[in-house]
């Protein structure tokens, strides 16, 4: 009887330690970036593209905002990334490095400015 039982708790031992070993890989979730374009006067602009690479230069992806100014970027996988919005003229600066990690989900929003602005802003001498 007491070997019986020895034997019996060695094979639950056994199939347990098999269970955990041979377990299913649990799938990597995928980060999301979220945000909002708004433009020159602060209100959301609808249909704007956000361009968006990672910080490696990867190809760049598009993606465009619904009618509240809103997008949404799925499936990324952490790293840093690179984005810029435009619409009708206007542009927001290269925002950097927004580092997203796996499973996390980021918001953001990028600012619209009048091209001229920003050309101005490229064109201006450095402080000293």
């Amino acid at each position: 009887m007491r070997r019986s039982l020895t034997a019996l708790a060695v094979g639950i031992a056994m199939l347990c330690g098999v269970a955990t070993v041979y377990s299913a890989p649990q799938p990597q979730k995928k980060a999301t970036l979220t945000g909002v374009v708004l433009g020159p006067t602060g209100k959301p602009v609808a249909n704007a593209v956000v361009t968006y690479q990672s910080g490696g230069g990867d190809t760049p992806h598009v993606v465009r905002t619904d009618a509240h100014g809103r997008f949404v970027i799925v499936k990324l996988r952490r790293d840093n990334y690179d984005l810029r919005a435009s619409a009708q003229g206007t542009y927001s600066s290269w925002i950097k490095n927004v580092m997203v990690r796996t499973g996390e989900n980021k918001s953001i929003t990028l600012r619209l400015t009048a091209s001229g602005d920003v050309a101005r802003t490229a064109m201006k001498p450095p402080s000293q």
